[in-house]
């Protein structure tokens, strides 16, 4: 009875690997057992004295949910990846008035003038703002660097402790480079999304979510 038990949790992984889910267990000091469906994860988070048999059962009834569920998160998360390019392209794009930190700007420059004006006016303020937000975050960048990235805003090598920031924020108002900021050196604490690592974001910077929807199109004109 005991094998047939633990096999649960064995078949369970089996079900929702055909479907593209990896599971994810960990144990934590936490009363319940709590559920989060990601991209091609589920994440589950049980008590500490809970036995392979009873995660086993439980994850068991949450498969079909999971699998259901799926294609509704891989949709919204192609959503959200859709608009933070979109903004990207917007901001790289010859056609748009010139932005510096969110203002028009009185005069035109070609794609590459655009580039070299957006590093230097970048370069020239990250200093203080990395000196601003890094006692608040508590924690330190070894090194910062420039990227003309398409995808995303801003990377972190947590292990080289190497910040990358796209050199298109200048474009926004600059209090969404400082979220960026805040956001990877966040990741010096939290490598992943977890819930932890979005309650460190939001401690450091309580406005966060504003500027992260801007950057992700979630609103109309820039103000």
């Amino acid at each position: 009875m005991l094998q047939d038990k633990t096999s649960i949790l064995t078949d369970a992984k089996a079900r929702l690997a055909q479907a593209g889910i990896e599971l994810q267990l960990s144990k934590k000091r936490v009363k319940n057992i709590n559920f989060r469906l990601k991209p091609y994860t589920l994440m589950v988070s049980v008590p500490r004295f809970i036995s392979s048999a009873q995660i086993g059962q439980v994850v068991a009834k949450r498969v079909p949910w999971a699998i259901a569920s799926h294609p509704q998160v891989l949709e919204q998360y192609q959503r959200k990846q859709q608009r933070s390019s979109d903004a990207l392209n917007d901001a790289a794009n010859n056609d748009n008035p010139l932005l510096l930190w969110g203002k028009a700007q009185p005069f035109v420059l070609n794609h590459e003038e655009k580039i070299t004006y957006y590093r230097q006016q970048l370069s020239d303020i990250m200093p203080a703002l990395f000196e601003k937000w890094q006692p608040i975050v508590g924690a330190s960048a070894n090194e910062i660097r420039l990227k003309k990235m398409h995808t995303r805003w801003g990377s972190c090598n947590t292990r080289a402790r190497r910040i990358w920031l796209s050199v298109y924020l200048p474009a926004y108002p600059i209090e969404c480079t400082e979220y960026v900021i805040v956001h990877e050196l966040c990741h010096l604490h939290h490598a992943n999304h977890s819930r932890a690592f979005w309650q460190t974001v939001a401690t450091a910077m309580p406005d966060y979510q504003r500027w992260h929807n801007v950057l992700a199109g979630k609103t109309g004109q820039l103000d």
